[in-house]
Parts: C-alpha cells; structure tokens; sequence
C-alpha cells in the first residue's frame, strides 16, 4: 500500500495556510484600530476548514512528471465582523476582540505544527525503523 504524502498532510497545510491568512487580516484590523470608517474583518476558520476539505483544486500539468495538487482551497473568504459596540467614526475595531482572536489564532498555529511535526516523525519512523 502506498502513502500519499500530500494527502497525508493536507490538513494540516490547510490549516496552517488559513491561519497565516487569519493571523495577516488581525493584524490589519489592529493596524487600523483608529482609522475613521474602517471595517473589521475576520475569517470563520471552523467553515473555512470545512469548505477546503470538499472542494478540489482544478489540476494542471504542463509537462510529464510533474506533481498533481491534491489539497483544497488554503485561502478563506474574509468577512466583516460584526461590531459589539458602536462607535460614532463608523470603525468597527474592538481592540480586546482582536487580542483574543489573535492569541486563539497563535494557538491554533501551534497545536498544528505540533501536529504536523507528529506526522512527519511518524513517516521518518516508518522509513528509518527507529526513532
């Protein structure tokens, strides 16, 4: 039986990748925590996860040998939040929501390179024989 090692870790790729977009949209949030009229946006990674792992990627090869994608979307739909409370300069930033997602986020990141790190010393033991 032979492993698909792209399918394998795909998960965990996914992830981290809608993280990274995750992580990149916070920050742009707390950037413009004083811009009048800026909207807060965020990514629902739960559904984002979800929708990756039941759409395929449309695949091309251009020449004989090359390596077909196997892996779903890695980039989410960002939304807008829904701001708790509301400000007279129409900016929809909460500073404290976005130090909790973004420590959520930190989190997630962790626990999946953990994860991944997992796999992969699981493959190298299967190969190797020894740890």
């Amino acid at each position: 039986m032979s492993l698909d090692i792209n399918k394998y870790l795909a998960t965990n790729a996914r992830a981290l990748s809608i993280a990274n977009q995750r992580m990149e949209l916070l920050a742009s949030n707390v950037a413009n925590t004083d811009t009048p009229g800026y909207k807060a946006r965020d990514v629902d990674f739960k559904a984002a996860m979800q929708s990756a792992g039941s759409q395929e990627l449309p695949q091309v090869a251009t020449r004989r040998g090359h390596i077909v994608a196997t892996a779903g979307p890695t980039q989410a739909t960002p939304m807008y939040r829904v701001p708790t409370q509301s400000s007279l300069d129409g900016n929809t930033v909460d500073a404290q929501q976005e130090s909790a997602a973004i420590a959520e986020t930190s989190i997630r990141y962790q626990a999946t390179l953990t994860f991944l790190n997992s796999q992969i010393k699981g493959i190298r033991l299967a190969i190797t024989g020894r740890r």
